[in-house]
């Protein structure tokens, strides 16, 4: 409750300073008030996609909602995935690689839960990697178990941050990740979506050189 209370009152304490400064005066001057306006619907959109995320994460947690199982061909959902980023992923000039082994490699799971997990990875990736960088989703089979992942060449995280990374609203660099819209809970929403297919997330990672998040699913979901 402490940090969702910490978290709601940054971007409402901005809105409600701003719209003060609005009614002093500021509305009179067309340039400032139409930044001001920005700046305020900025916030507002934060907490929007807070107030989302809060929900997303408390239904899947909550297993109030059924699993729908079914069999998803994972390549035309990747590309689903990467053409729903893919002005993004132009904007910052990223090469992206797509692997599926085998080609024809299929997932029994949830399918609206896989594309969150994996559109949220896909989305810290763009975030964090640097223009002209390269991601990759890829997809194998082996050992009864399908695991999915996600690699950049982005910034990395260091080595002390690993072990926390999946906590909600644990934040590596919190400005930064504030500054970039994040909500600091898209992990923890990739790590119960997981752990409702019995399966795990987990990260491996070096500040500076990337990172890949890999969905691991168990053989039941072969």
């Amino acid at each position: 409750v402490a940090n969702v209370s910490h978290e709601l009152k940054t971007p409402l304490a901005s809105i409600k300073g701003f719209v003060e400064t609005l009614k002093d005066g500021a509305l009179e001057e067309t340039d400032n008030a139409r930044r001001f306006l920005g700046i305020i619907e900025k916030h507002a959109n934060r907490l929007d996609n807070l107030i989302n995320d809060l929900l997303n994460l408390s239904k899947i947690e909550s297993r109030e909602t059924p699993l729908e199982l079914k069999k998803i061909e994972l390549m035309p959902l990747m590309r689903k995935i990467t053409a729903n980023l893919e002005d993004r992923i132009r904007e910052k000039n990223h090469l992206l690689d797509l692997r599926v082994e085998p080609e024809d490699l299929e997932l029994v799971a949830d399918e609206p839960l896989l594309d969150q997990a994996l559109t949220n990875l896909l989305d810290n990736a763009i975030k964090y990697t640097p223009a002209g960088g390269r991601l990759s989703i890829s997809a194998r089979e082996g050992n009864g178990r399908i695991e999915l992942a996600v690699t950049d060449t982005g910034i990395g995280i260091p080595e002390q941050d690993l072990p926390r990374i999946f906590e909600r609203f644990y934040r590596v660099d919190k400005a930064r990740s504030r500054e970039m819209g994040g909500t600091g809970l898209g992990l923890a929403i990739v790590k119960h979506i997981m752990l409702v297919h019995g399966g795990e997330a987990r990260v491996e990672s070096r500040a500076g050189l990337g990172s890949t998040f890999t969905l691991s699913f168990p053989s039941k979901f072969v």
